[in-house]
């Protein structure tokens, strides 16, 4: 399965518990008449995977839907899903650019040899 969004949240990497196991979560915002704020975790190696997104970039993220079942003490079965990102690529290569304008030279747009406007 994938999705197609923009990245709306980009969360830190978190450490759970004493075997180190670990997770990063992302909401991708979709794009469409109504949109839908998906949260999507990586887990384990797969967390590295993100770093290097920012918030605002268009991505197409391949995942798997996971299910799994829990019995709570009283013997009652809960239910529990997760959506797990397994590669995420950018989808729009173009990123905003900043220009230092103090690097920047005056142009004149003024021909010195043939200055003969009336102003």
């Amino acid at each position: 399965m994938e999705i197609t969004g923009k990245i709306k949240v980009l969360f830190d990497t978190q450490t759970i518990g004493d075997k180190g196991f670990r997770k990063r979560e992302v909401v991708v915002s979709t794009q469409e008449q109504y949109p839908q704020h998906i949260l999507v975790e990586f887990i384990q190696d797969k967390c590295d995977l993100l770093d290097g997104y920012v918030v605002g970039q268009e991505v197409k993220i391949d995942l798997n839907l996971r299910g799994r079942e829990w019995i709570n003490p009283e013997g009652v079965a809960k239910y529990f899903n997760a959506i797990q990102g397994w590669r995420i690529e950018l989808l729009n290569s173009e990123q905003p650019t900043t220009i230092n304008m103090s690097k920047l030279e005056p142009v004149s747009f003024i021909d010195e040899q043939d200055n003969d406007l009336p102003f």
